[in-house]
């Protein structure tokens, strides 16, 4: 069964509320219409009723049974207003919060958290900064976690059997420390279960078991005997390079004897530069579809999309989100 069905299936079972916070973006809309189509997903748009409504018309698409919520009217902002005070603990004035309440990223972010929704999507017209920030200030990270990282779930139908892999972290953290791999290891693991991946989780490196030397070689190295300290449940192991990493031949004979080295599916890169330039690298000359990035670390489901993001990418990403909810 193809991944996003399996998805839909489990959502069938216990269907889930998401936040638009560019309720007027046809995009959105499109992919909105889509979801009311369906019994899995509940749209919730944010923007004023009228001209939601008249981009809608404009554009062609069905949005009738959406819940429309305006800021500007919205009948619970005393009480929204108070709760992110509580949470900002005087960071900010009621009139702070009121202001920021009224753009939809923050009103969108209080939805979730005051349990109005159960996940969010932004991003077609905002900065990752913008979806991000919100989130880390009124959704805050588990209690566990001391970052937000990111991956991305990497599809290619078609070539042989349909290939499903985990990558992390490609949009977020620009060069992490051992530790913060350790964490974006584990949550990346995490979130590649939900998409039906069984993780075999490497650390990348330009070396494979102590081939090429360097702090760079030493950080990944560490990280890994960490994250398997840390998960010994897990299949982890590193440093490998990515040859070594995905072909079996090559994965053996240059780390004999590892469980991972040859079949990995889920990536931990060293720095954000190694991780975007890789997924990228995947998607245009290996034909993989990229679903992402998928916001990790957070006490509830937040993502973020590409402004370059079409409707298709909206509905699918809107699927994922409501998946980890």
């Amino acid at each position: 069964m193809h991944m996003f069905q399996k998805l839909i299936e489990t959502l069938k079972a216990s269907p889930k509320r998401i936040v638009f916070t560019e309720g007027t973006d046809p995009r959105i809309l499109e992919a909105s219409a889509r979801l009311l189509s369906g019994t899995f997903l509940s749209p919730i748009l944010v923007g004023n009723v009228e001209e939601v409504h008249k981009a809608a018309e404009e554009a062609g698409f069905n949005i009738r049974g959406a819940q429309i919520l305006d800021p500007a009217t919205y009948e619970g902002m005393d009480k929204m207003v108070e709760a992110m005070m509580e949470l900002r603990k005087g960071k900010m004035t009621a009139e702070e919060c009121r202001d920021a309440l009224m753009k939809g990223n923050y009103f969108g972010t209080m939805l979730v958290k005051m349990g109005e929704a159960d996940c969010l999507l932004g991003g077609a017209t905002y900065s990752t900064a913008d979806t991000v920030r919100p989130a880390l200030q009124l959704i805050k990270t588990k209690p566990d976690n001391k970052i937000v990282s990111s991956c991305f779930i990497m599809v290619r139908e078609g070539v042989g059997d349909n290939t499903v892999l985990a990558m992390g972290d490609c949009a977020i953290n620009i060069k992490p420390t051992e530790d913060e791999l350790v964490e974006i290891a584990l949550e990346t693991a995490k979130c590649a279960k939900i998409f039906g991946i069984a993780p075999k989780v490497a650390f990348l490196s330009y070396s494979t078991k102590g081939s090429g030397k360097g702090e760079d070689v030493d950080k990944m190295r560490n990280a890994c005997a960490k994250a398997k300290a840390a998960a010994p449940d897990l299949a982890i192991d590193g440093e490998m390079q990515f040859d070594a990493a995905v072909s079996p031949k090559v994965g053996q004979l240059k780390f004999p004897g590892s469980t991972v080295a040859g079949y990995a599916n889920t990536f931990i890169f060293p720095d954000i530069n190694a991780g975007n330039i890789g997924y990228k690298i995947a998607q245009r000359l290996g034909n993989f579809d990229a679903y992402g990035p998928i916001l990790l670390g957070l006490n509830a489901p937040i993502n973020d999309l590409s402004r370059g993001c079409n409707a298709m990418e909206v509905y699918s990403m809107a699927i994922i989100t409501a998946a980890l909810a």
